[in-house]
């Protein structure tokens, strides 16, 4: 009975618009009825024991980090740097856009923060440009998606966590592939560029202009350097290395930037809290339902399905990739990674896939869906944000999607690419 009755009661829920970490819950705690009444004075335990991971703290004070950056106004700077290095070009602002998502990725490691930001500053200046909004929004949620692939990654705190990898070896393994993404979509910029009719820049800069842009940016750009460096330097874990981030965000945004007001950081401090809360929320329900599946043997039965479709690694991944972007078209992401995960991951070792290897395919894949219909989260950030439709964003951002699809397979089953900084570093 509970096989059935999990399933309907999670998606019932979703269908009747219910928060997803409740609906998780509620399924969840459906499944340990279901197993009978001594796993419901576990359950409690086990919440708690799925939220008790060391690397979790790092979440927050990421957010936190990106809000005091983004709140101090600093991705005016990196906006200012990206078009200094690539705005003379046809197409040039929105060349300026990828570069400047790259850059800011490094610091919030969010698509939303990215589609948030730029959405609000980026978009109506390539609209002043001469740029169509549809157009420009679609370069916007293309570009959001590097985010969470190049690091700091939520995604990959919550993935190397969850399925004990290496959490700096897999931010190490989302530079190459975040850095590709960028190239993709700006060669698709570049050959579309005539057709489009888009604007061209007014000419290389002097180096007197790059350079007052570059010391503009520069206190916003090395933050990434110190992230990085300290945690693949083995200096710092990434929860520490989260907690020197909100450290240098606070000093540059506040002291340097002298951009932050009282009222500011407790905005900043109760948005922090929401949307932490709403990751920890499904977080927790997804322990419980997790806990269920496993006792079901959910992992296992759906392992032998797509070995029974074909005993071809190339073709099992595959399907995982299609299962991954299909589930991501109608169910948040984090809830999917949680939820997946543990059932994909043994399938993966089974193949046998390198772990991180395998946790930046199914977070690429999960960071595709970010920009889909009907549920993709930046388009509805945009939408709200610019007010026009999404259907409008849709149809120029079909492109880019195909085009980030296609990274994803390059991804998926070339590992040396994902895998060569990780072992240039030695991790």
């Amino acid at each position: 009975m509970g096989e059935w009755l999990v399933p309907l009661a999670f998606f019932g829920l979703l269908v009747l618009g219910m928060p997803v970490g409740i609906s998780i819950g509620v399924a969840g705690m459906i499944g340990i009825l279901d197993l009978g009444p001594r796993f419901m004075t576990m359950a409690p335990d086990r919440v708690f024991a799925g939220l008790d991971l060391f690397p979790f703290l790092a979440m927050p004070f990421f957010i936190l980090a990106g809000e005091i950056m983004n709140r101090s106004g600093i991705t005016a700077g990196l906006v200012k740097l990206a078009d200094a290095l690539v705005g003379w070009m046809r197409g040039g602002m929105a060349h300026s856009n990828m570069v400047a998502s790259v850059m800011f990725a490094g610091i919030t490691g969010s698509a939303t923060a990215d589609a948030a930001a730029f959405g609000n500053t980026l978009v109506p200046a390539m609209q002043k440009a001469g740029y169509s909004r549809p157009y420009a929004c679609a370069v916007t949620a293309a570009g959001s998606i590097i985010g969470p692939t190049i690091p700091p990654s939520t995604l990959m705190i919550i993935y190397g966590s969850i399925m004990g990898v290496s959490i700096a070896g897999l931010f190490a393994a989302g530079i190459l592939p975040g850095l590709l993404i960028c190239a993709v979509c700006m060669a698709m910029i570049a050959l579309t560029a005539r057709s489009k009719g888009l604007p061209k820049g007014e000419g290389r800069p002097s180096f007197r202009i790059v350079l007052a842009a570059l010391r503009e940016g520069f206190l916003a750009a090395l933050l990434p350097v110190f992230i990085l460096g300290s945690i693949l330097g083995g200096i710092a874990t990434p929860t520490e290395a989260a907690a020197i981030a909100v450290a240098y965000a606070l000093l540059v945004g506040g002291v340097v930037y002298r951009a932050l007001t009282w009222r500011d950081l407790y905005e900043i401090g109760v948005r922090t809290t929401r949307i932490t809360g709403v990751i920890f929320l499904i977080i927790a329900s997804a322990t419980i339902l997790g806990w269920w599946m496993t006792f079901r043997q959910v992992p296992q039965a759906i392992a032998e399905a797509m070995l029974t479709i074909s005993e071809n690694p190339d073709v099992v991944i595959g399907l995982i990739v299609l299962l991954l972007l299909v589930i991501g078209l109608v169910m948040d992401i984090n809830a999917t990674l949680i939820i997946l995960a543990p059932v994909l991951a043994p399938l993966t070792v089974k193949l046998g896939m390198d772990p991180v290897h395998a946790g930046i395919m199914i977070i690429l894949a999960l960071n595709v869906s970010l920009m889909t219909p009907p549920v993709g989260a930046c388009l509805f950030v945009l939408a709200s944000v610019t007010g026009e439709r999404i259907e409008a964003i849709t149809r120029e951002l079909w492109p880019f999607i195909l085009a980030e699809v296609a990274v994803l397979l390059l991804i998926a089953f070339w590992a040396d690419l994902t895998l060569f900084v990780p072992r240039l570093l030695g991790l």
